[in-house]
């Protein structure tokens, strides 16, 4: 059924016209100028979650993989950060989408779907590898949303003041509505909800709920199965991180789905695994910092030396960031 609601936002907004018509079955002209343009963002991107996309620079055998959750919402997955994907008579709305070089095989998974075009993008944070296809998708006319540090850290040019980490994007890939505690989409006769949760992974972190359907998109404020990485230069911490978790958590049912930034589709029991051990390595760490310990002696006491077996894509990284968070430094 088409909804009443079909073009409505709440929030604060700014518009750009469409350049050209998005085509679900990809951009028909310009890829690969996008994608020379889009080089330099891109790497800085990837150079700052470099676990998760570990072997990013070689796109040629990434296949997408489409996970449906009902006739109309999907997840998406690729290389990079997980998409979710709603379509419908409106149009399709889109959460995070991967690397520029993946952009055509993304619209060629989007057009399996529906023949409808891309008309929203929505960044769950600002990081390359849920950010870098912005640029195609903002030229070809998409609406791109995201928290307003989001905006500021792709386009630091604009915030002489902002310190900590950030990478200038093309224009073109840059949000055009920015929100700052939430902002509701009712679009494709659904309700999306979107919260700012803090500072987690980042300061931009957003999570998206989909009500009717009992499915979030939580970005990387969840990694499931491995410790996250906590970017503690752009503005994150482990308090967040917890928090975002018992979020979701607190809104959840037995039959909640639950997409994270990366890894496999989730339940709300792989999410409270997850927050335990945030809990319990946060009260470690936060122990030693107590009783005086630097950074380095904090790593060598290997707080997580029980957890790594389960938990164990790079440990050091976590730890510092927890101490980081923690400290202050």
């Amino acid at each position: 059924m088409r909804t009443l609601y079909r073009s409505s936002v709440t929030g604060v907004a700014g518009r750009r016209e469409p350049r050209r018509q998005l085509a679900g079955s990809g951009p028909r002209t310009g890829a690969g100028r996008r994608f020379a343009t889009l080089g330099i963002f891109l790497f800085l991107g990837v150079a700052i979650a470099a676990g998760p996309v570990a072997g990013q620079q070689n796109m040629a055998d990434v296949e997408i993989t489409t996970v449906e959750l009902e006739s109309d919402l999907f997840m998406l997955m690729g290389r990079g950060g997980n998409i979710g994907l709603s379509v419908g008579d409106d149009g399709a709305f889109m959460i995070d989408d991967q690397f520029a070089p993946l952009t055509e095989k993304i619209l060629a998974a989007v057009a399996a779907v529906t023949d409808k075009p891309v008309r929203w993008v929505l960044n769950t944070h600002w990081h390359g590898d849920h950010t870098g296809g912005n640029e195609n998708l903002g030229e070809a006319g998409a609406m791109i949303v995201a928290h307003e540090n989001v905006y500021r850290r792709m386009n630091p040019a604009e915030f002489a003041g902002l310190v900590g980490r950030s990478g200038q994007a093309p224009r073109a890939a840059l949000p055009v509505v920015t929100f700052d505690q939430g902002v509701r989409f009712h679009w494709n006769g659904r309700h999306i909800e979107v919260t700012h949760i803090g500072r987690a992974h980042t300061d931009g972190d957003a999570i998206v709920h989909f009500p009717r359907a009992n499915v979030f998109h939580m970005g990387d404020t969840f990694f499931r199965g491995r410790y996250p990485f906590v970017d503690v230069d752009s503005g994150g911490g482990i308090d967040g991180v917890i928090a975002a978790a018992n979020f979701v958590l607190e809104r959840s049912s037995e039959g909640t789905r639950i997409i994270p930034g990366h890894g496999e589709l989730a339940s709300p029991e792989h999410l409270r695994e997850y927050r335990d051990m945030l809990e319990t390595v946060r009260l470690r760490v936060a122990g030693l910092v107590a009783n005086g310990r630097t950074e380095d002696q904090v790593v060598a006491a290997a707080p997580t030396a029980d957890l790594d077996a389960l938990w164990g894509e790079n440990p050091e990284r976590f730890v510092r960031a927890v101490y980081r968070s923690l400290a202050g430094s």
